[in-house]
């Protein structure tokens, strides 16, 4: 954890420093954060695969995780990659690929999984 704040805090003073800027204005504070963490995996002796992958997995979401166990720096951190993604993917007016009211057809593979939630109550009571 101290580890990423780390990486962080490295970016943005990097980014901020006005020796610095001219050459990082174009580079994005989650580039250098990224950067950082590959040269100080480097120096403690990490190959760059296994950076790389140790990158990916804190960058990523993993659908199968209980974000519900997770601190509130941990789960501030898998908000943003959400936002981030959503933003990513998402389609404004102004896009070419973007089509008003589009309404899709999901393809009905198999059996239908039923939830125990939108079943009725056998007593009638709530």
């Amino acid at each position: 954890e101290n580890f990423l704040k780390d990486c962080s805090q490295a970016a943005e003073q990097m980014k901020n420093n006005p020796r610095h800027q001219v050459y990082l204005n174009g580079v994005s504070q989650q580039q250098l954060q990224k950067l950082h963490h590959l040269l100080r995996d480097s120096l403690n002796g990490l190959s760059l695969d296994q950076s790389l992958e140790t990158i990916l997995r804190e960058n990523s979401i993993n659908p199968e995780e209980d974000l519900n166990k997770l601190d509130d720096d941990e789960l501030a951190k898998k908000k943003k990659i959400m936002d981030e993604l959503f933003e990513r993917n998402r389609r404004k007016p102004n896009d070419p690929e973007f089509v008003y009211d589009l309404e899709v057809d999901f393809p009905q593979d198999g059996q239908i999984e039923s939830c125990g939630w939108d079943e009725e109550e056998q007593g009638g009571e709530f």
